[in-house]
């Protein structure tokens, strides 16, 4: 059955339950995101007590998302503003 073939009062409760039902999948779903980023957490933690940096992996997991096109642009950009300020260490072979 069509929306139109139902009443306004019917109608607005189908639009009121579709409403429920995409928030309640929303909910769901930060939930579960939550979970994921407590275990995320934890890998971090871990990998800290075992010496790594967690703060340099997480800006490698970024750099890793990112296309090679996108990472080159973004390591230029870097290396210019730090060239700009005098915080570029240039390291000799």
């Amino acid at each position: 059955m069509s929306l139109s073939n139902l009443s306004s009062k019917d109608e607005n409760n189908v639009v009121i339950e579709n409403l429920k039902r995409y928030i309640e999948r929303i909910e769901k779903l930060e939930s579960e995101k939550e979970e994921i980023n407590q275990y995320i957490r934890k890998i971090y933690n871990e990998a800290n007590s075992n010496g790594f940096n967690a703060k340099v992996m997480r800006q490698i997991v970024k750099l890793r998302k990112m296309s090679n096109d996108d990472r080159e642009e973004h390591e230029m950009l870097l290396m210019t503003y730090k060239r700009a300020l005098g915080i570029l260490v240039e390291i000799d072979d």
